[in-house]
Parts: structure tokens; sequence; C-alpha cells
């Protein structure tokens, strides 16, 4: 991390040094490089530390100096504030997330629902990613994915935090659905989120391009594939100041040798939003709701607060916070390693 600082950001620090917000436009394999853990200066290993992962809260990471937005290119800033200038939609927010995948998951989930056990609950569910997007899965059903239930957790908080209609606004388990998303006017919401799997293609037999996991037909009750695609994207119209895609993968690249912003941010940027949070890597659930639930309860806190700065803040309450905690209030482990917060990268317009 530090030889990518003096390779690519020491050289013109005269240009941004004290400066508040970087612009950044990245191409080829830079595109799935966060910026901000990149380190200005050279770590000394240090002793070990009682909590793990607590030694990185001491490292000087770029994020701590700068916020950082992502460009597919330098003109399409101009293009953004141009094309948005106008009236801001006017209800807060609408959330998906906690999609059933298969017809065993809906019976565990109504099973939990009615406060019974759950049976042969599929344990590995804290990570966003599992089978998803691997070279050697070759063939694969939407069936297979692991269910992620605290994204209902997710969505439920970012929804408090931002006002919205709980009632309206809320689609979780079978509701969770691309006939939803495709015939709600999404046109009307200022911050829309998926918590959800993110796949990159070739993740599902047949899948030919990026696209976002939602609940089985069979499940919801709807036609298609479960499967939001970057083209059924495209064809959405929105006028979003936020479009967050909490899953994994979504930062990654259309194919071999795809440019900087991915299909799914792209395919996002292209139909409608200021900005496109996505992830470029697998995160773990719990960290992820604590990093985008303080996002929006910064934003929403500190008036003239950039979505880019607010981004930062969230990171950094990360890093510098108490990490993940057991029920007897003992801290398990930090925050502080890239791994939980640096994965999250703003696509698009940075500023309020």
């Amino acid at each position: 991390a530090y030889q990518l600082y003096e390779a690519l950001l020491k050289p013109v620090s005269a240009g941004w040094h004290g400066a508040r917000n970087l612009v950044v436009v990245p191409h080829g394999p830079l595109g799935q490089l966060p910026f901000g853990l990149m380190l200005t200066t050279k770590p000394v290993p240090g002793a070990p530390t009682a909590v793990p992962f607590a030694q990185y809260m001491q490292f000087s990471w770029l994020v701590r100096e700068v916020a950082i937005t992502q460009l597919p290119s330098v003109a399409s800033l101009r293009i953004l504030r141009n094309v948005f200038a106008g009236k801001s939609a006017q209800r807060p927010f609408i959330g998906f997330g906690d999609p059933w995948f298969s017809q065993d998951q809906a019976r565990q989930a109504t099973a939990q629902l009615a406060g019974a056990p759950a049976l042969n609950q599929d344990k590995a569910v804290g990570v966003r990613a599992s089978i998803i997007g691997r070279r050697s899965v070759e063939r694969a059903e939407l069936g297979l994915l692991p269910r992620l239930p605290d994204t209902a957790e997710e969505i439920r908080a970012l929804g408090q935090t931002l006002g919205a209609d709980p009632g309206r606004d809320i689609f979780l388990g079978p509701a969770a659905n691309t006939r939803a998303v495709k015939t709600l006017d999404l046109a009307e919401y200022r911050v829309i989120a998926f918590a959800t799997h993110g796949l990159t293609p070739g993740a599902l037999e047949g899948l030919a391009q990026p696209a976002l996991a939602l609940s089985a037909p069979d499940v919801a009750h709807v036609e298609g594939d479960g499967l939001l695609t970057m083209e059924e994207i495209l064809g959405l119209k929105l006028n979003a100041d936020w479009v967050v895609l909490s899953a994994c993968d979504t930062g990654a690249g259309a194919g071999e040798g795809a440019e900087a912003v991915s299909g799914l941010g792209r395919a996002f940027f292209y139909a409608g939003t200021r900005a496109v949070l996505v992830t470029q890597w697998s995160v773990e659930s719990t960290s992820a709701r604590a990093l985008t639930t303080e996002l929006f309860r910064r934003q929403a806190a500190e008036v003239g607060l950039t979505r880019a700065e607010a981004l930062r803040a969230a990171q950094l309450a990360l890093i510098d916070g108490r990490g993940a905690i057991d029920p007897t209030g003992r801290t398990l482990y930090a925050y502080a390693h890239p791994m939980f917060w640096a994965a999250f990268a703003l696509v698009g317009d940075g500023g309020r």
C-alpha cells in the first residue's frame, strides 16, 4: 500500500495535499483498488495487540487525510452536475434486502418468523460471497446462494435513519423481487439501497452480465429468473442522490480488462443516480451494516457534509471504533483492518 502511494500520489502531492476531496479517474487494474487504503508513510511493525486487528488503527491510511471519489472519466463530473441540476426526489429512501433464493429458505424464514427453530440453516451467511464470482463455479443455481438474513436489519436501519415509511418503502424476503424493482416509481426516491449478493458474469450458468440476486420467482410468485441484470438496470428511471449496493463484488469489472467502474455501478449511474456506493470485494455483513448506517446518519446530522466526506467519516468511525462486540460487551476484534472498511467506493458526484 505504501509502495503504491509512493508511485502514484506522492510525486504529485503538492497538487492535492491539504484538499478535502480527491477525485480519481482510475483505469484498468487501478479501478479495483480502493485508494483510501494507500499508506502515506511506511508502516513500522508494532507489538501484537490484545484485540485482533487493533494495530491497524495506527496506520496512516490515505482516507485519514482526504475524502475520495471515483469517476469513469474527467468529463463525467460536469455531465453529472448539469444533468442533475433539477429538482431532487421527494421520498427519502427505499430498500431491498434479505431475498429468499429457494423454497427451503422460504420455509426456514417462515419458521423463524413464527418463532420455531430453523432446520439445516446455512451457517456461512456472515460474508456476502461464498460461491459467487468464482471461476471454478460453472453450474450454480440461484437456490444455492446463501441467504443473508442480517441484511434485513441493514435495510431497516437505513430506513429508520433516513425517515422512510417502513410499510411502503422496505422490501424484504419475497417482496425483494425483480418485479417490484421494475414496476415501482423509483424516481420518487433520493436513496435506493440493495443489500444482497452481487454476481459477476459466469457466476451462474448462462449469466453473461453483472447482476443483483433477488428473491426466486417461485418464492416471490413473479416471472423472470430472480436476477436484476445490468441491462434491466439501464432501463430503470431514477432521480437518486445515492444508490447503495451493499453486496459483494458490485465493484468488480464486467470482464477481463474491464474499465474502472463496474457494470452494475455504471448501469445505475446512467439510469439516473448522482452517486453509487459499490463494494470492491466480499464484505462482512455486520461491519457493512455499521458503515452504511453511519454514513447516512452523519450526512443527515451534519448540514453541508458531502457524500464523499460522509463516506470518509463512516470509514474512520469503523477504523477507530470498538469493532465486533460479543453479547457481554467484549470486543472480539477491531474493524480497523481494510478488509472491513476499504471495500466501499463512491462512484459519481461526491458533492452534496
